[in-house]
């Protein structure tokens, strides 16, 4: 290496260690874990079994026998790699059974996938707005809603956190003909529901559109699983724009934007991160379209997880535990402090429990939380363990650090 390479990477070690160091100092340096089996109640991790309550396998469907049989069979057909764009000579017939199917599952015109939901969001919301207009977005919607808003060129603002009142008063003040509204259906770090109804109601007052992020709930929430627009009763018209995650309750992989035929197009025409990426391989969307059938047939999923979600809140509560205000498989337990949230983690993996700790800046400083999820794979027996677990780590805390 000559002696300008060397001092070029020098240099580039030199900025960028400290910063580093800084974070782990803070105890907000995030490590990676490796797994060696499948995504389940209970997984390998570092070669140590532990159970997870860290995935957003909500309904346990990541490894469901007719779903990895549906992909193997189509890998047999199409291959592993689609090729090229869906736009180019990506799109299989996979992947457009799976939009169709989509749409009559989520009740719109239209669905289209990508390959992931960051870029479904960036794409939506880069193709709907410019410069010149205007976006609202809540102040807690995922980092994707607000790289979307700040990067589409729009006048970008964002309002308190399921705020109607600050959220009107914005509205009221913006001259710009073309406004978008964008909240979450339920919002990542929080668990908690966004009060649709009235957002639309505000949105049609204001004739303004408004887009709605469904990636936690979709297949969980609602009476077939089609989330937070069917909970809500909420039809296009209504709620035009949904994205949805598939990686999640799906237990597969990609995302998909429902709406009109009009909007479909437009993104067809518009959405870069749509045109721009290779498709998904087409045994994800042959595996994907298993799932949603499951989804339907396997109703006591949903029921199963509701029943979970209501032991751990009173279990958490009787314990003196500070939860939020969530309804849904996502159920924060809040510690404030980043140092006391990774101690209780750590603790509970010596347990055998493997729940994340998030802090900022996933989350505002002093609000750090346990992060556990919920799935239909756990039985009532592995969340009393967690319960369990849960006091055994808080009572080990300093005293000082205690919530108990």
């Amino acid at each position: 290496m000559s002696d300008q390479r060397q001092s070029q990477a020098s240099s580039l070690e030199q900025v960028l260690a400290p910063a580093l160091k800084e974070r782990q100092q803070a105890h907000l340096y995030r490590r990676r874990r490796t797994l060696s089996s499948a995504q389940s109640a209970q997984v390998t991790v570092d070669g140590v079994q532990l159970i997870s309550f860290c995935s957003n396998d909500y309904l346990g469907l990541a490894n469901h026998p007719a779903i990895v049989s549906a992909f193997k069979s189509a890998a047999d057909i199409y291959g592993v790699g689609s090729g090229a764009s869906h736009l180019v000579s990506g799109h299989s017939h996979e992947h457009h059974a799976l939009e169709e199917e989509l749409a009559a599952f989520m009740g719109r015109d239209r669905a289209l996938l990508f390959s992931t939901g960051y870029m479904a969001n960036l794409g939506t919301i880069g193709a709907l707005v410019g410069k010149g207009d205007a976006i609202f977005e809540d102040k807690l919607n995922h980092a994707s809603l607000l790289d979307g808003g700040l990067l589409s060129g729009a006048r970008f603002q964002r309002f308190l956190h399921n705020d109607l009142y600050d959220l009107e008063k914005k509205l009221s003040r913006s001259d710009s003909d073309r406004k978008l509204i964008v909240v979450d259906g339920v919002f990542s770090m929080d668990g908690d529901l966004a009060p649709l109804p009235e957002l639309a109601a505000l949105a049609q007052q204001h004739i303004d559109w408004l887009l709605m992020d469904d990636a936690l709930v979709f297949g969980c929430l609602g009476e077939t699983g089609a989330g937070t627009a069917e909970y809500f009763g909420l039809d296009q018209s209504q709620l035009p724009i949904v994205m949805g995650t598939l990686g999640k309750g799906a237990g597969s992989f990609g995302a998909f934007v429902a709406g009109s035929d009009v909007l479909i197009e437009t993104l067809i025409q518009q959405a870069r991160p749509y045109i721009y990426t290779t498709a998904m391989p087409p045994a994800v969307a042959a595996a994907t379209r298993a799932s949603l059938k499951v989804m339907q047939d396997e109703a006591w999923r949903r029921s199963h997880l509701q029943q979970l979600i209501e032991q751990f809140r009173t279990g958490a509560q009787q314990l003196g535990l500070q939860l939020m205000a969530s309804s849904t498989a996502i159920q924060p337990v809040v510690f404030g402090d980043a140092e006391t949230t990774l101690k209780v983690s750590e603790l509970l993996q010596t347990q055998g429990y493997w729940v994340g700790a998030i802090r900022p800046p996933t989350v505002p400083k002093g609000t750090s939380r346990l992060r556990v999820t919920l799935s239909a794979a756990h039985s009532a027996e592995q969340v009393e363990g967690l319960l369990a677990a849960l006091e055994v780590a808080v009572k080990s805390l300093p005293a000082e650090a205690s919530l108990l």
